[in-house]
């Protein structure tokens, strides 16, 4: 069961850690968290030296057995006027960490807290991909769920990798030991053809009825550059990549690649995609968005534009530009 101190607002989390690296990790996080011991305090307790201590604080808060909350309202202003323009029912926004590198792990860190939240029993939650969500799973709170259930709200890769778009799905299901259900098909077909041949299987069928059913959708957006996630992991090859920046695409909401307005571009591989549409999305009751940083801009107002989303988890320098836009 999760350990909640009560003056403090860490919470030490159960892992899948070997039972050595979790007690140590749990020993030295809950010492320095919520006794207040310094770093030298906790070597001599332990019998390590104060540089593995740092580590190990470091890793704590890497893997997720740290979780950090900060109950308070930074940026209420940016807020209310990003729901307003948007039409959004609520808007987060997180500090712009001094690192970019680290702006999906601020917001993650936002987004997993506010799912956590709003699961309750008998749900059902559909899952995209990306670092962002990935990262999310981290900051979410163990606890019994009762009836619960988790899609993947597009198919997979046909090839192995270390960031699957299953993974925070099954991540997700595994924390609460809820049932998780896939898109038994690739991300993107071969060709339209082959992605009309896949929607026609009855296994797809009746995984794409289930994600139709999801009462949360948690997506980000996935930007159309060299470092995208898409074209690191080889969804998007570089001919796709030139053709499609020259249709206007401008990034990815939920597999499907859009332009600056949030129109479907007309392209090949749109009409390859097997993930949720749109227009199914717009009819799920809450859509959480959790995205930031300055490559995630356009592709982040055009999906905000598609007046989809429910709730936005974004960083305060993201969220200054997205109202600047005009």
């Amino acid at each position: 069961m999760p350990v909640k101190p009560q003056a403090n607002r860490f919470r030490l989390l159960e892992t899948t850690e070997t039972p050595t690296d979790e007690a140590l990790m749990a020993r030295a996080a809950w010492s320095y968290y919520v006794e207040g011991l310094t770093q030298n305090d906790i070597a001599r307790k332990l019998g390590i030296n104060r540089i593995r201590v740092n580590r190990i604080l470091a890793q704590a808060l890497e893997r997720g057995i740290v979780q950090v909350r900060i109950n308070t309202q930074l940026s209420v202003a940016t807020e209310a006027a990003l729901a307003n323009r948007y039409g959004l029912d609520q808007a987060i926004v997180v500090p712009t960490p001094s690192d970019p590198k680290l702006i999906p792990h601020a917001i993650a860190s936002a987004a997993g807290a506010l799912l956590s939240d709003r699961l309750q029993d008998g749900m059902s939650v559909g899952v995209g991909w990306g670092r962002t969500l990935r990262l999310s799973v981290r900051a979410m709170e163990r606890r019994p769920i009762r009836d619960f259930s988790v899609v993947s709200l597009l198919g997979g890769l046909t090839r192995g990798s270390v960031m699957n778009t299953y993974e925070t799905a099954s991540r997700l299901a595994d924390i609460y030991g809820a049932d998780c259900f896939y898109i038994a098909a690739p991300a993107y077909a071969d060709s339209e053809a082959s992605a009309k041949v896949l929607r026609a299987q009855s296994s797809v069928q009746d995984a794409f009825e289930r994600a139709r059913q999801i009462d949360i959708a948690f997506l980000s957006v996935g930007s159309l550059t060299d470092d995208s996630t898409m074209h690191r992991l080889g969804l998007i090859n570089e001919g796709d990549m030139a053709s499609l920046q020259s249709v206007g695409a401008v990034g990815d909401f939920c597999a499907h690649l859009i332009d600056a307005k949030g129109q479907l571009v007309n392209h090949p591989v749109n009409r390859s995609v097997l993930a949720l549409g749109i227009d199914d999305l717009r009819r799920v009751p809450t859509v959480i968005l959790a995205s930031g940083g300055r490559d995630k801009l356009q592709v982040l107002h055009a999906a905000l534009s598609l007046k989809t989303v429910s709730i936005l988890i974004t960083d305060e320098d993201t969220a200054e530009s997205l109202l600047a836009n005009p």
